[in-house]
């Protein structure tokens, strides 16, 4: 995937043709809309298709799998995203008098595909992907005012989305990474979204699990790559990245050691019993 950060916080991404998986950790807001091909995102909310032309509302803090592939035409995926981080939240808030917010408790991923004026704003967008130095860091801050005050046009819900400054609070630490451990994103972001610090989080891990959370995760990830190959007859090749694994060759050598067999062996072996 090609990046050109035009500004700190819009980002212009153009992939290739071929299928692209990968996770993501938003720390930040993100409004982004799909030029070309196709985006499918998954959480543990649920499933949201990104295709030419629609634009999405991702909340902070939150844990995707995200699937790009190449459009119906051939054309490889393309978008572009604008972050909204909290410190220009919080200035925006003061600016605008907006009083404190109650939690969000709504979907993460909003669709605004049908807002004809975040469309204008994103066409307004376009030119600067050929040229970059065109958009200086005024401009940018403008076109993120822009932004905000055309989501809050677009309604009260977005009010909350936006300015719900909490932060993720101490959680059932277990019950959590038994439903997040297929994401495979640093410690130190598990350890915010359980709302510890580092050193917080592997002393409760610990206490919980009796082992270091490195240890627990490439178990439970193999565990349940067994269960998807043995069970689901799925191909390793799909496997490795749903469980979390960064490549097919570590995951391989992971899954041989623990179970005695690669996971293509164990796919071979299934098909023979059955037969």
């Amino acid at each position: 995937m090609n990046n050109v950060f035009l500004q700190h916080n819009i980002l212009y991404a153009r992939g290739h043709q071929k299928i692209q998986s990968s996770e993501h950790y938003f720390p930040d807001h993100a409004l982004g809309i799909m030029l070309s091909g196709e985006s499918q995102y998954f959480s543990n909310e649920g499933s949201f298709v990104m295709r030419e032309g629609t634009i999405c509302l991702m909340r902070r803090n939150e844990l995707f799998k995200k699937r790009k592939q190449a459009g119906p035409n051939g054309e490889p995926p393309s978008l572009i995203s604008l972050f909204l981080d909290q410190e220009t939240l919080r200035h925006y808030a003061t600016e605008n008098s907006i009083p404190k917010q109650s939690a969000y408790k709504g979907s993460a991923m909003l669709d605004l595909t049908s807002n004809a004026f975040l469309k204008g704003f994103f066409d307004s967008l376009l030119p600067y992907i050929d040229h970059p130095k065109r958009l200086n860091a005024k401009i940018a801050e403008l076109k993120t005012y822009e932004a905000i005050e055309l989501l809050l046009q677009t309604g009260d819900v977005y009010r909350k989305f936006l300015f719900d400054f909490q932060e993720p609070h101490k959680i059932d630490l277990e019950t959590y990474m038994n439903h997040n451990f297929k994401y495979n994103i640093p410690l130190i972001s598990f350890a915010k979204l359980a709302g510890r610090s580092l050193s917080t989080f592997k002393r409760d891990f610990k206490k919980i699990f009796d082992t270091t959370p490195e240890k627990w995760l490439q178990h439970k990830r193999l565990e349940q790559a067994h269960y998807l190959i043995s069970q689901k007859e799925m191909r390793p090749s799909e496997v490795y990245l749903e469980v979390g694994f960064e490549n097919l060759s570590h995951f391989s050598f992971a899954f041989k050691k623990a179970f005695g067999l690669t996971p293509t062996e164990l796919t071979e072996h299934h098909k023979t019993t059955r037969c």
